[in-house]
């Protein structure tokens, strides 16, 4: 493909070639399908195939939404004028609701599928985003956003640059799919690598014995199994309501255990004097402390590194520090592999939001080898694991490179600056 020289195509405003629909509905009143905007996925124009979307909006028309809703028919385009920069837009297939954060626009001088290109393109995201006001939930105004110019060839050759466009993302959207399958695969070996060594060890030939719990099954012979709290301390973190600070001591909660360190990167800040409070209550973070979820994403673990920085604890996580006889890394790979995550699960309390207590922690049960033993499993698997990082990190790079391309392609092509040959 050719590229052209830049604004090739004459521009209007959005206004002058949309017609915005402003009709709006209560929701508690309404019998149609309901879209919100977590429903439409960034970038790609799609309705997210879940059972909260596609199928939740079509057949559970009084699916929770706002009581003020805005109403959309077949062949509108919607775009999220609430945090813009996630680039949402899609092109309505059925009649329905949806949240008042989504614009819905009645495309006139436009096709809908090149109106829908044109709002993902990363251009018009950008300057709909430098519009926004207000910094915790950033939004666009319609007056920002229907006086932007936009291009508009002709209908003719709209429909053959939406037709290019629907081909070439389908297929870059097809590589990045895959390659998705590949990070899926790796964590899957990953966790089976884990659970092996932390319930079988190294040596496949090591005689075996039952355990005598079901989750674990049989171990090496010369192991013994122990509930955590006869080899670790399991310290609650709970404490009065945390002060917020705009600077002062990160705060790691559930968020900052989501890796296999702790990562205080997007960590909130509180005080230091709640600091020194968790100095006086023993509940300070150390490094070879393991720090475990209780709420939502129960059972993730972080290791507190050597060189950690200066922190505070959460109240929905609890500290576990790993007596003389558990290695701290042992300790981490335990809380990620199968044989502790069932017993997690099975103790879990809660509908839709599952939480665990610091008792139900203490009485986990773990496969305990020899301390020596449990260093040279750290050491070999984790050769193993780097390689398997080094395969994730460049699947996440190619996974980069082809959403690039795919955002570049939507840009090139809707400004008129990628020469696409009509079909003949």
């Amino acid at each position: 493909m050719r590229v052209a020289a830049a604004n090739v195509w004459p521009r209007k405003r959005l206004k002058y070639a949309v017609s915005l629909r402003r009709t709006r509905v209560n929701g508690a009143d309404d019998e149609r399908p309901y879209v919100g905007l977590e429903q439409i996925e960034s970038g790609t124009g799609r309705l997210v195939p879940t059972a909260s979307a596609v199928e939740s909006a079509k057949d559970t028309p009084t699916a929770a939404g706002e009581s003020l809703s805005n109403t959309f028919e077949p062949g509108d385009v919607l775009f999220g004028k609430l945090r813009p920069y996630l680039a949402k837009a899609w092109i309505a297939e059925f009649a329905g609701r949806c949240t008042t954060e989504l614009v819905v626009m009645q495309p006139t001088d436009f096709d809908a599928r090149f109106l829908r290109y044109v709002c993902l393109s990363r251009d018009f995201v950008d300057a709909v985003d430098a519009s926004t006001f207000g910094s915790k939930m950033p939004r666009a105004d319609w007056d920002f956003i229907g006086n932007m110019p936009v291009p508009l060839p002709t209908l003719r050759r709209q429909r053959v640059v939406a037709d290019y466009l629907d081909r070439e993302t389908a297929r870059l959207d097809g590589l990045v799919a895959a390659k998705e399958c590949v990070l899926g695969l790796v964590a899957e070996k990953r966790r089976a690598l884990i659970t092996r060594a932390v319930t079988r060890g190294l040596d496949p030939r090591a005689p075996l014995r039952d355990s005598a719990i079901p989750w674990l099954g049989e171990i090496p012979a010369h192991w013994s199994s122990k509930q955590l709290k006869r080899c670790a301390a399991v310290i609650d973190c709970k404490h009065r309501t945390v002060p917020f600070t705009s600077e002062g001591i990160p705060l790691a909660s559930i968020r900052e255990v989501q890796s296999w360190e702790v990562d205080l990167t997007s960590a909130k800040m509180t005080t230091e004097e709640e600091y020194l409070l968790m100095i006086e209550g023993d509940r300070d973070p150390r490094p070879g402390d393991v720090i475990v979820s209780r709420n939502a994403t129960v059972g993730a673990a972080a290791l507190v590194p050597p060189d950690r920085a200066q922190f505070c604890m959460g109240q929905d996580v609890s500290l576990v520090r790993p007596g003389a006889k558990l290695e701290p890394a042992f300790l981490n790979w335990l809380f990620r592999s199968d044989c502790v995550a069932n017993q997690i699960t099975s103790a879990s309390i809660g509908a839709t939001f599952f939480r665990i207590n610091v008792e139900q922690i203490k009485a986990l049960l773990i496969p305990l080898p020899p301390l020596g033993e449990q260093r040279t499993i750290v050491r070999v698997v984790g050769s193993e694991m780097s390689k398997l990082d080094a395969l994730r990190a460049a699947t996440e790079r190619t996974i980069a490179l082809l959403k690039e391309r795919r955002t570049a392609l939507i840009a090139a092509a809707v400004t008129g600056r990628l020469h696409i040959p009509e079909a003949v």
